[in-house]
């Protein structure tokens, strides 16, 4: 087995260096998603050779505690004998046949038994795709336009949800890439997360107007932040109030933080649920569910159009089934519960210690350190965290063999395969990698 890079004084990347050259040839930016690049804390990523329960290799040969887990969906961690079987049985018998399958309905009974709104459920094959199909729903269902968005709640690259807010936050939104017209914009509006208030006044400045309002349920793009005590139940209140849609975007949390998800953990059930991630156990999948009501309003049963080539893909389907499995073997939650408050702990612990501003924030087995003198309750707070010391940080981190999150603002994930072992490294790994990185 290779060494922790933590053990390596002379740590570099040359394998690493040479295939982002390769790859920045034929690939924007060398990456296939920007939340792979490292623009956040500079430098080059490392390029993965092989990954195995809590752990990623490198092509250079170093080995890391994987905190980033493909972005939230290894919950069982990487390569787990049942998923790896479970998938090689599916591809002996077809990788797509563009037809339906039985493994289809089994994993959505499994969603519909697990997930308190859902009662139907259409797969698809990306967290995108299920957050654009869920708004689409909204709209048709409903017969109104406009949603609302939270600032800094990440929903995937539909046109509509690449929106930021400005100094008026709760004003129209403008579009925050160039190809997003100022008509896609036009119908969404932006609040504050965790101010009700600031959702009530749109929704009295858009009389039935506004077909849903959509978030994060535990926000985790711009960092973990939790929902304010009472926050969803206001939200729930006011879209009943005025005929609006509540959709949760649990591409993140579902099965993450609970088995049934956020609404499971907090007790709110919206209307629409977007679900992705730990749902495909590491393969694309993803998807959307409603109350047979809203549901049975999708084609071919219903007039709102949404279709996909590879959509319940039996490969896809066969990794989620085993993975939904192991998490309901019993005490397979308080674990991830019981490592996550170990992780958090610690690095508290360490960030007190180096005497830098901080807040810990974690919700299951999410977690993200902030370098922000807290709380972070929102997206403006969650701006005022030092990037740069952040960056420092986890290049100190990476070369003692623990790969976080690239930027401030994303949460970090444990998985049943963490050890407290891997979380005590880590612990002192972080209090070195402060000491470095402030002095």
């Amino acid at each position: 087995m290779t060494t922790p890079a933590a053990s390596r004084p002379d740590y570099d990347l040359p394998k690493s260096s040479a295939a982002f050259a390769r790859a920045s040839k034929v690939i924007p930016g060398g990456v296939n998603s920007p939340a792979r690049a490292f623009g956040a804390v500079g430098g080059e990523p490392p390029f993965m050779a092989k990954a195995e329960g809590a752990y990623l290799y490198d092509v250079d040969g170093h080995r890391y505690v994987d905190y980033i887990g493909s972005w939230g969906p290894m919950i069982v961690g990487h390569v787990h004998p049942k998923v790896k079987a479970a998938v090689s049985e599916a591809l002996a018998l077809g990788s797509s046949f563009g037809a339906p399958t039985e493994r289809e309905a089994e994993i959505a009974e499994a969603v519909a038994a697990a997930v308190p709104s859902i009662e139907m459920c259409r797969f698809v094959s990306s967290g995108t795709e299920a957050t654009m199909s869920a708004i689409r729903l909204a709209r048709g269902y409903t017969g109104r336009d406009k949603i609302v968005k939270m600032a800094g709640c990440y929903h995937g690259h539909a046109d509509c949800l690449l929106i930021q807010a400005g100094s008026a936050a709760t004003t129209l939104g403008v579009p925050d890439s160039p190809g997003v017209t100022p008509g896609a914009a036009a119908d969404t509006l932006l609040a504050p997360f965790n101010d009700a208030d600031a959702v009530e006044t749109l929704l009295k400045a858009n009389p039935g107007q506004v077909a849903a309002v959509l978030l994060e349920p535990i926000a985790g793009n711009m960092g973990l932040v939790p929902p304010a005590p009472g926050y969803l139940q206001a939200l729930r209140d006011l879209t009943r109030e005025h005929g609006a849609l509540l959709i949760f975007d649990e591409v993140m949390t579902g099965f993450r933080v609970a088995y049934g998800g956020a609404q499971e953990r907090f007790g709110v059930t919206p209307d629409i649920t977007a679900l992705g991630k730990v749902i495909g156990g590491g393969l694309p999948a993803a998807a959307y569910g409603a109350s047979r009501e809203i549901m049975t309003k999708v084609s071919p049963v219903g007039p709102i159009y949404q279709a996909g080539t590879l959509s319940g893909n039996p490969l896809a389907m066969a990794a989620g089934l085993a993975t939904l499995e192991l998490l309901r073997e019993p005490g397979a939650y308080d674990r991830l519960e019981a490592l996550a408050v170990r992780l958090a702990d610690g690095l508290e612990s360490a960030a007190r210690e180096a005497g830098v501003p901080h807040v810990v924030q974690r919700v299951g087995s999410m977690v993200t350190l902030f370098f922000h003198d807290g709380p972070v309750r929102n997206y403006e707070d969650a701006k005022g965290s030092d990037t740069s010391l952040f960056a420092r940080f986890f290049w100190e981190m990476l070369a003692r063999g623990v790969y976080l999150p690239c930027s401030q603002f994303e949460a970090a994930f444990v998985s049943l395969a963490h050890t407290e072992a891997d979380v005590d490294h880590t612990v002192a790994a972080a209090r070195e990698a402060l000491a470095a990185a402030t002095a």
